[in-house]
Parts: structure tokens; sequence; C-alpha cells
């Protein structure tokens, strides 16, 4: 049968509140546990769509999942297939759409806000020309050719850009509480040093469910004109 494939990186960077949107819209589903070496497809014939998540590694590592994930995000463009990065996921769909990814001037950790371009209001509907979302990251990427911006924030120029299909985002709007939880326990040493775009914990935590609730209604927006514009819905 075929599904939206979704392939995870870490086991603490799951499909979080994107699986509850598939799972609503009865849109079958599979993961690839990269994490725990599960076997990578080598052609998309099965897939409905793909899906990268987040996680701790560089694109520009050596490991081999990362060009077998780019030949087959390669291939959903050729096919016009609906892919969707988050984070790292982005970053990989840059990197095999020929686009570089590399350090961002600063670490972006915590509830920060971006805001919306020219480009983005099919994607965001009635959303608000600036709002808060949730971040982890330390790379960036620019934009593959004929790819249109549409989010950016103070100190990071490309938070997310579609083309075609395609819709990659480097900050994070699948998190839910408990995984936001999650991530301030495995990754210590990346809120050590906080500053003006790395949060405490504490400031992490501040009226946690109120966060995500209303990050839920901003990746609503997000999911669901990918699943139309994917012919998904």
């Amino acid at each position: 049968m075929q599904a939206v494939w979704i392939f995870r990186h870490i086991e603490c960077e799951g499909p979080g509140y994107l699986e509850q949107v598939l799972d609503r819209h009865n849109i079958p589903h599979t993961l690839f546990a990269v994490d725990q070496q599960t076997t990578i497809p080598t052609n998309t014939d099965n897939a409905l769509a793909l899906v990268f998540m987040g996680g701790p590694m560089s694109v520009n590592d050596r490991d081999s999942w990362i060009e077998q994930e780019c030949e087959l995000i390669r291939q959903a463009n050729t096919r016009k297939l609906p892919v969707l990065g988050h984070c790292l996921g982005g970053q990989l769909i840059s990197k095999a759409l020929g686009a570089r990814v590399y350090a961002n001037p600063v670490k972006e950790i915590g509830w920060l806000p971006v805001q919306r371009t020219a480009s983005s209001a099919e994607w965001m509907n009635a959303l608000p020309d600036t709002f808060d979302v949730f971040h982890w990251h330390g790379e960036t990427f620019d934009l593959p050719e004929g790819a249109d911006r549409i989010l950016r924030s103070d100190r990071c120029t490309n938070q997310g850009y579609v083309l075609g299909r395609t819709l990659a985002l480097q900050c994070h709007i699948e998190v839910t509480a408990d995984m936001v939880d999650e991530w301030i326990k495995c990754y210590p040493e990346d809120t050590g040093n906080p500053h003006e775009s790395v949060q405490t914990a504490e400031q992490m935590r501040d009226k946690l469910n109120e966060r995500c609730t209303q990050l839920h209604t901003i990746a609503e927006s997000f999911y669901h004109y990918w699943l139309q514009n994917g012919g998904l819905l």
C-alpha cells in the first residue's frame, strides 16, 4: 500500500503533531527509523509523499544515509511528489537540490519569532505577519534554484521555502510539549550558554502547553496546504 514516508534520524525527533494530522485525515504513513538502521528504499515507487524530520547531525557529514535520502528527494522532485522537511529535513532537501548548507551566524534555540514574506500568502492563510515557532538549529540553508522564501527571522534569513510541492522549514512546527521537554533533556549542552537567540530550559518550558497549542494552529495552516497542494486531501 502506498503511504507517506517519514524519515526519523534520532528517536526523540519523530513526526510529533504531523502524525496527528495525518491520522485525522486517514492518510497512511510509514516510519523509517534511520536511527535504528532501517533500510532506506532505493526508489519512491510506493511513496505518496516524503517527510524528513530533524536531528543533531549535519547534512555535510559522511553518513551513507544522507546521500540515500538526498537521492529519494531528487526522485520525488522529478516525479512532483510532495516533500516536507523540518530543520535537518529542510537542510537535506536543500542539499539534494543543489543548495548550500552551512553554519548559521548564531544558534536559534527556543520560542523565537519568524516573519512572513511576500510569497507566503497561500501557505499561511490568515496567520499574522510575525509569530513564534520553536527552533533548535545551528546550521541553515540557501534556497535551491526556483524556490520562493516564505519565512525569515532576524538571525536566519531562510526559515522556510516552497518549490512546487516541496515545503522546507528550518524551524520546528511539529513539536509537542513532550518533545520540547525531551529535547531539553537530550541536548543540555546546547543550552549551556543562553543569549538572545538561545533560551534557557526554564524559558522554553514557560507556558509550554499554551505555546504548543498556538504552534499547532500555525502548523495546521502549513500542513493543510502542503497536503492539499500535494493532492493528498
